[in-house]
């Protein structure tokens, strides 16, 4: 059992005049998870890494092409990646991952500990933590007002609780990283084309935590 599967069964926070409420739901992260992450940061990052805590700076927001909320954590809980990805295969077999997963009516799952990294942005894994939400299959735009009123939330918590975060992004704008001092790829050839989660939503979750100061992508 790896020392980074933690079990807690509801977390209730309260803060800036709401509450917010994150339901536990660990994926799988055996030792051979952990062991291939560390590959992957090796490889990648050109850091070889005692554990796979984080020290986040960046939140970055994605949709996950699926609109079904059990096929999408069917697919965070595999541990390796499988075939239909090569694009992802050919950089690493750990399967990607995620911090959380909001569901369409606005329920979170926190999938994995926010302060370990997770297979999510390029580039940007060592630094980040990701916020996936269900939806956006074939690129289109579909996420709900629940699920912005989820993310304004889970930001909101994640910089009180992380106050050294700089950075409020969306999957799309992560190539603008690249040269930036908290980019980390180092294999040139590495890029994914992203449209999630759109600058609809990006936009309402910024406006709703704008007293945050959270720097987007026009200040990179």
């Amino acid at each position: 059992m790896s020392k980074y599967i933690i079990c807690f069964s509801v977390v209730i926070l309260f803060g800036c005049g709401s509450s917010i409420e994150i339901i536990d739901r660990p994926i799988n992260f055996s030792e051979k998870r952990v062991g291939l992450t560390k590959e992957y940061i090796k490889n990648h990052y050109e850091i070889t890494p005692e554990s796979l805590e984080i020290d986040p700076k960046i939140i970055v927001l994605h949709w996950t092409a699926i609109n079904n909320f059990d096929s999408c954590y069917a697919l965070f809980n595999r541990e390796i990646l499988n075939d239909s990805r090569p694009d992802l295969t050919s950089a690493g077999q750990v399967n990607v991952s995620i911090h959380f997963l909001v569901n369409r009516d606005g329920k979170i799952f926190q999938l994995m500990p926010d302060n370990m990294m997770a297979r999510h942005c390029i580039g940007l894994n060592y630094n980040s933590i990701g916020i996936e939400n269900v939806g956006g299959e074939d690129n289109v735009d579909n996420l709900t007002d629940e699920q912005i009123d989820s993310n304004i939330k889970i930001v909101r918590t994640l910089k009180k609780k992380y106050p050294a975060i700089e950075y409020l992004i969306g999957h799309h704008e992560y190539r603008l990283f690249e040269n930036h001092r908290l980019w980390r790829e180092t294999d040139i050839n590495y890029r994914t084309v992203k449209y999630d989660p759109g600058s609809r939503f990006m936009n309402a979750v910024r406006i709703g935590t704008i007293d945050l100061n959270l720097k987007g992508a026009e200040d990179i």
